[in-house]
């Protein structure tokens, strides 16, 4: 009996020592990023970079020929003073070393000062930089590219060109073609109506949220986790299309020869670029909305008639859309 009271005594010393145990811990208090000290020029900074996108040490490109900075500093060059200048060109790398704004600029307030390496560098209106450089990053750059006037012209007429010859020959020797003659696979019309999508968000994000594209061109990522819900919609779409294009390949691979696989490739091509060109202009001027919903009902409507392949050639195996002769080996089904 005395070692049972003799054990609740040691529980009981235990069980209230406790609190003063604990009350001897001193937990560091957190401090919340919104009570951080910034010094001046750090706020002006962050200011900065949340509207123009960029700030000090951000990386670009040259792309146009070349571009002319001026060695002295910009109160020199906008109170008229004798300046010197100097040029980067195309291709050169630069890094923004400053930002200065000049409220009494009357062409442009803000200046920055751009560096090649530690012994060429000056200062530049942003309203010539920005045009010409391109941030230094793979996927800004096809971004650059691919958004470039002259490009998308020359894309419109050689795809309009293109289409209408491929597609005339393809008609002519009744070859396989998307939506016209498709084969018995849904691959090729949902990838034709991916990229007809992919064009309808791309430019609706340009059209309603200009300031977002903007950002992501600055800081682009394939992750479509990591950026708001419609960029991540939109590069989910990305990646579907790659996937159901290689899907798309595989199975063209297997029903068709060679020859004609190939030449039904390239009209899908045709189809899947004139997509492109055709919604991302038109949603600018919103007429791609509809244009999308038609066009969505139409393709999966024109596979549901012709591409649904329900008999099987009794002499070669073939699929055949109906009956009569195989266009295979040329055997009479009935």
């Amino acid at each position: 009996m005395s070692n049972l009271k003799h054990y609740v005594y040691i529980m009981a010393c235990v069980v209230l020592s406790l609190p003063g145990l604990s009350s001897c811990y001193h937990q560091q208090p957190k401090t919340s990023d919104a009570y951080v000290q910034y010094s001046e020029r750090q706020r002006d900074s962050l200011s900065f970079s949340s509207t123009h996108h960029y700030t000090n040490n951000f990386n670009f490109i040259v792309k146009a020929d070349s571009l002319v900075l001026f060695q002295q500093q910009p109160e020199e060059v906008v109170s008229h003073m004798e300046t010197d200048s100097l040029s980067v060109k195309h291709h050169d790398r630069l890094v923004v070393a400053d930002i200065r704004i000049l409220p009494n600029d009357s062409i442009d307030s803000v200046w920055v000062q751009v560096a090649r390496d530690q012994e060429t560098f000056g200062w530049i209106h942003e309203s010539k930089l920005i045009p010409n450089v391109v941030p230094d990053d793979p996927i800004s750059q096809f971004i650059s590219t691919f958004s470039d006037v002259h490009l998308l012209i020359f894309l419109i007429v050689i795809c309009f060109i293109g289409s209408c010859y491929l597609m005339r020959r393809l008609l002519k020797k009744k070859a396989y073609i998307v939506h016209l003659r498709d084969v018995d696979s849904f691959y090729p019309t949902l990838l034709a109506l991916l990229v007809a999508a992919s064009a309808t968000l791309y430019a609706s994000i340009q059209l309603f949220a200009p300031e977002m594209w903007r950002h992501f061109y600055f800081h682009p990522t394939l992750n479509p986790f990591s950026v708001p819900l419609i960029l991540g919609i939109f590069l989910a779409s990305v990646w579907a299309m790659l996937i159901v294009g290689l899907a798309a390949v595989d199975d063209i691979r297997h029903l068709l020869p060679v020859g004609e696989a190939v030449t039904y490739l390239l009209g899908l091509a045709a189809v899947c670029a004139v997509n492109y060109i055709v919604f991302s202009i038109t949603t600018l001027y919103y007429v791609g909305y509809a244009l999308l919903a038609l066009y969505a009902y139409y393709a999966v409507r024109l596979y549901l008639r012709h591409s649904h392949t329900v008999y099987v050639c009794g002499n070669c195996g073939a699929l055949m859309h109906r009956k009569g002769r195989c266009p295979h080996c040329g055997a009479l089904n009935s």
